[in-house]
């Protein structure tokens, strides 16, 4: 099994690329969609979450509003880091679950905003960054529909990406269009598909 960690900084089009690797037939496990997987299932970490913040951040019916969560852990170090604590350790697990689960010559690609931050992109055969520079990444995040101010605070809680270069194996460079994007992709998909065949 190959094991490909895919990150890049918010609005810098790692999704976008996850979604070509998935067309292409690789495994992909979206961390952040593991993770609120866990808050609707009301679960284990969903009682841990709401323990360690109180219910002024649930909506009406109870679920957890990840704006009101992100606007308490965004604020304060502290208070972000337990959360890490909390949905990492339960992210991990239920990964190791899933790859059980896969024919042992897949190529699985994990996607996640801190894998080089946590010092997780230790444990995959390789680490592909999608790049893309701070003024680009504000402009498609602002675009999404982030406010300026929670895209600068989600930001400064990320590695530049300039310093992320250093760790990758793989760059996807995202300056460009997405026709540029989807050939550089459909370029590390050969190479992933050729290392499988050698497993």
């Amino acid at each position: 099994m190959i094991k490909i960690a895919l990150t890049g900084n918010l609005a810098s089009g790692k999704s976008t690329v996850g979604k070509i690797f998935q067309e292409a037939g690789f495994y992909v496990f979206d961390a952040d969609s593991i993770i609120r997987q866990f808050y609707e299932e009301k679960g284990e970490v969903y009682k841990k979450v709401v323990e360690a913040f109180g219910k002024e951040i649930l909506d009406e019916a109870g679920n957890i509003d990840r704006k009101k969560l992100a606007d308490v852990v965004f604020e304060n170090k502290e208070k972000l880091r337990i959360l890490e604590d909390i949905t990492h350790e339960a992210l991990y697990g239920k990964l190791e679950e899933e790859f059980e689960k896969l024919p042992s010559n897949s190529v699985v690609v994990v996607e996640a905003s801190l894998l080089i931050e946590k010092g997780t992109y230790k444990n995959y055969h390789a680490t592909v960054l999608v790049y893309a520079p701070y003024e680009t990444c504000k402009l498609r995040a602002i675009k999404a529909g982030y406010s300026p101010e929670d895209f600068e605070r989600r930001w400064r809680y990320q590695m530049a990406p300039e310093e992320k270069l250093r760790y990758a194996n793989f760059i996807v460079d995202n300056r460009g269009s997405m026709e540029d994007l989807k050939r550089r992709t459909s370029e590390l998909v050969k190479v992933f598909k050729l290392w499988s065949d050698f497993e």
